[in-house]
């Protein structure tokens, strides 16, 4: 009998100090391939983040974790928390050194910025991540989700759930006057357009407007002012910083001009309305508002 209770209770020991081990067992390591094709392997999730790109910036905010961000870029504007970081400079050229003395454990920047080759080499993991399309704004955020360790039930797929329904919802919000109408979107001077494979020109199909730059031209492409003449469309979306009225020759003549169906944003909704990431439902609200004003006759 005392053998079989000293076996029961050895049996008993050893099983308990095995579920010890295992729970001892330290967290599996993440590895992250970016859209340079490098990947960097994490030991544990990151807790002092540099963000470099203001829609990267939005996007760990909105995956509540904003308290881990310990610098951002110039134009890391919003939420209004990040104003209170420390500023890096601009996303593509930023400055190293105050980088570096923040100690990050990572730094997200965009595919396009010249930093990230010399953070490297600095010892400093980086992560390139640069949405330009709805489905890349989907796989940025389940990546980051998954890099700060965000369930993606609470997080990633509870972000894209509110973006797609708030773009469907913009959409039934525009009268059946508005279907169809042709819009020229212009994101900066030159002109720079928004063409139709750019997730702005993604947002202007999934509200039923036309957009008058194909996608054969680029998501973002440098036109010849005479090509929107030619196009002549129905509405003008601009910045604020933009007067479409004396920007390029010729252009008093368009027929949005002459109508007054030219959409200003302000400062605020333009950044809403260029920046790929988790706002686009405010976006797609922007455009379809505007749309609606215009097709019922009133001021935008």
């Amino acid at each position: 009998m005392l053998d079989a209770l000293v076996c029961g209770w050895m049996r008993w020991a050893a099983g308990l100090a095995l579920l010890g081990g295992l729970f001892a067992l330290p967290a599996q390591a993440l590895q992250l391939t970016d859209e340079r094709g490098i990947t960097s392997r994490f030991e544990q999730t990151p807790q002092r983040i540099v963000s470099l790109l203001p829609s990267l910036t939005e996007t760990v905010c909105a995956l509540d974790q904003c308290q881990r961000l310990v610098g951002v870029d110039r134009n890391s504007n919003y939420p209004p928390s990040v104003q209170r970081l420390p500023l890096l400079g601009g996303g593509l050229d930023p400055n190293i050194e105050a980088i570096v003395a923040l100690k990050p454990d990572v730094v997200l920047l965009a595919t396009s910025s010249r930093a990230g080759p010399r953070l490297e080499s600095l010892g400093i993991k980086v992560v390139a991540l640069e949405p330009k399309s709805h489905a890349d704004v989907r796989r940025v955020l389940l990546a980051l989700g998954e890099l700060l360790g965000v369930p993606a039930a609470s997080g990633a797929a509870r972000l894209l759930q509110g973006i797609d329904s708030g773009v469907a919802a913009a959409a039934q919000s525009l009268p059946a006057s508005a279907r169809q109408t042709r819009v020229y979107f212009e994101v900066g001077r030159g002109p720079y357009a928004a063409g139709e494979s750019s997730f702005i020109g993604e947002t202007l199909t999934r509200l039923g407007l036309q957009n008058v730059v194909p996608a054969r031209l680029g998501p973002f492409p440098l036109l010849n002012p005479e090509f929107v003449l030619r196009a002549n469309p129905d509405v003008i979306m601009v910045g604020d910083r933009m007067e479409a009225q004396t920007t390029y020759p010729g252009w008093s003549q368009l027929k949005a001009i002459r109508q007054g169906h030219v959409c200003v944003f302000s400062p605020q909704e333009s950044d809403v309305l260029v920046r790929a990431g988790p706002r686009m439902a405010e976006a797609a609200r922007l455009i379809a508002k505007c749309v609606a004003q215009l097709s019922e006759g009133r001021a935008p």
